[in-house]
């Protein structure tokens, strides 16, 4: 049975930067957006119609986080050591609900959830966001995501099912990809330097050669095109993983002049999280972080920041992705003020969460922006967001969340 639905009396700021429309109105059958206007020129059918009155607040597009960890509080050891297996799923879909309220509705997750997350909140199990899954990124052993301590034990996630990441040399590093592909990996992210609260590694560490990296978008290529995400700190490390024609670089605190022009030339994303950088520095202040990383997390911050500045000067592409599960969840959305930090307009950082954002996944022909022939995916928040982007951040200014045409969150009454 067909079902309609008009968000109405409200101003619309629609993801592609067009100018904010006053009295606007968004007419959506079942899941799909068919008409946007002004409220007085929409044609409305002769079938019943659930009106959603938007109080006078501000209508935009749902959200994309194109860089999150939701089965993970922190990657603490401790967790993986004591907690029973069954407690990860369960945390992992209490992260997931704060992920949707905070008005994101989909996610590219990074690593760790695994296509029962996915299905999971796909068959209505869980209340989260849509979900594009990388299952488990590709590390070199002592890399960036090998969780082998000192002690000699491997402190990682394991159970059936789960594939194996670690990999050194192109035979081995063909036959994980093709594992991590068979596990239904949307897309492939592979760790291309070391990390800033990694126990074995630095940010500058070079991970992988260009040859095993061109392995990864190959095998890619050859399943359906799917797209290589690189995690990238050091400067050589996001070059041989732009050599290689990765898709995306995630962080890119040391890009360099030479990085940054082959990223506009071959139309490379970047995924800057700003907010990692930012809170990762505030925990090694305040002495919550672990002892090794905290002289990287004092040091990246002001480096990482000029240099995704140069970058967008550039004209590189800039996605907002968060790196939520490195730091608390729920919070995405400070991700677009400090864009605005460094250097955007209200209006382009909104685009960057959900235009550029749905470019960056290859979901822009269903998502991204509130247009005829779209999914609806649409937050009403509370405060002008062109006035006040950082009232975004606070999940409380989101007063309404819909997912494919479906309620989920609702503070209006």
């Amino acid at each position: 049975m067909t079902t309609y639905s008009l968000i109405h009396n409200g101003t619309l700021i629609n993801g592609t930067g067009d100018e904010p429309l006053l009295n606007a109105a968004i007419l959506i059958k079942d899941n799909e957006i068919v008409e946007v206007g002004e409220e007085n020129l929409i044609t409305l059918p002769d079938d019943e119609i659930k009106m959603v009155d938007a109080g006078g607040m501000f209508i935009l597009p749902g959200f994309i986080d194109t860089h999150v960890h939701v089965m993970t509080d922190g990657f603490k050891d401790e967790d993986t050591l004591y907690d029973p297996l069954s407690l990860f799923f369960y945390k992992g879909a209490e992260n997931l609900r704060k992920t949707i309220e905070a008005g994101v509705t989909t996610i590219r997750d990074a690593g760790l959830a695994d296509l029962g997350v996915k299905m999971a909140v796909e068959q209505g199990l869980i209340l989260g966001p849509r979900m594009l899954i990388s299952v488990m990124p590709l590390s070199i052993t002592g890399g960036h995501f090998d969780f082998w301590r000192a002690s000699g034990f491997d402190i990682k996630v394991s159970y059936p099912g789960f594939p194996e990441h670690i990999c050194d040399g192109i035979p081995e590093v063909r036959k994980r990809v093709r594992e991590i592909l068979r596990c239904k990996a949307d897309f492939i992210k592979v760790m291309v330097t070391g990390g800033v609260i990694s126990a074995n590694d630095s940010p500058e560490y070079t991970q992988f050669t260009v040859e095993e990296l061109k392995v990864m978008v190959e095998e890619g290529k050859n399943h359906d095109n799917i797209k290589v995400m690189a995690h990238g700190h050091g400067a050589e490390g996001i070059k041989n993983a732009l050599k290689a024609g990765v898709h995306s670089i995630e962080h890119g605190s040391y890009l360099d002049d030479e990085a940054i022009q082959i990223m506009v030339d071959q139309g490379t994303y970047l995924v800057p999280t700003f907010i990692a950088m930012i809170y990762n520095k505030k925990s090694a202040e305040s002495g919550d972080l672990q002892e090794w990383a905290v002289k990287n997390a004092l040091e990246i911050v002001d480096i990482h920041r000029d240099n995704v500045k140069k970058a967008y000067e550039a004209g590189v592409h800039i996605a907002m992705g968060t790196d939520c599960g490195v730091i608390p969840h729920g919070i995405n959305l400070e991700e677009l003020g400090f864009l605005c930090d460094m250097g955007m307009s209200a209006e382009e950082a909104i685009v960057a969460g959900t235009k550029t954002a749905a470019e960056c996944i290859g979901y822009d022909d269903e998502i991204g922006t509130v247009e005829k022939g779209k999914l609806a995916d649409i937050i009403i928040c509370k405060k002008d967001p062109i006035a006040h982007i950082k009232s975004l951040g606070n999940p409380d200014n989101i007063i309404l969340v819909m997912k494919d045409g479906k309620i989920v969150k609702d503070l209006r009454n």
